[in-house]
């Protein structure tokens, strides 16, 4: 297994006329977390795009609210890549208030994705060369 963590503070822009995070803006410090952990494996996203012509997109996302986040907090993010790749890499998030409190779960599935070819692959051998190892 893979995990990351991350800080992220809630800024006021994020949150609605309550003061809480706003719904759509979950999917973006997901976005933060996925992009970390791979940055912290030796993947860069930028890298994948350019160097090797792979994207991920998102294929699915499943999220549940337990809590609302509001403004200022400083937010624990903790990624996790729970099963090894194969087409497609699932992320499963948890983001937890300053005192711990559970806020918000998701799961995000993303496809690697050949930019030539216009069509999904299976994972590339030097992310399996990176990734592998955490599933042995």
């Amino acid at each position: 297994m893979i995990e990351h963590r991350v800080q992220i503070r809630v800024r006021y822009g994020e949150t609605d006329q309550m003061g809480v995070l706003y719904y759509g803006n979950y999917a973006q410090y997901y976005e933060i977390g996925r992009v970390e952990a791979l940055r912290e494996l030796g993947l860069v996203y930028r890298d994948l795009e350019i160097q090797h012509g792979v994207m991920l997109p998102v294929y699915e996302v499943h999220a549940r609210f337990h809590a609302p986040a509001t403004y200022d907090q400083n937010l624990t993010l903790i990624t996790q890549i729970r099963e090894k790749p194969g087409t497609r890499i699932k992320f499963f998030h948890e983001l937890y208030s300053p005192d711990l409190k559970h806020l918000h779960s998701a799961k995000v599935t993303l496809v690697f994705f050949d930019i030539k070819k216009k069509r999904p692959i299976q994972m590339p051998s030097y992310v399996e060369q990176i990734i592998g190892p955490h599933f042995e």
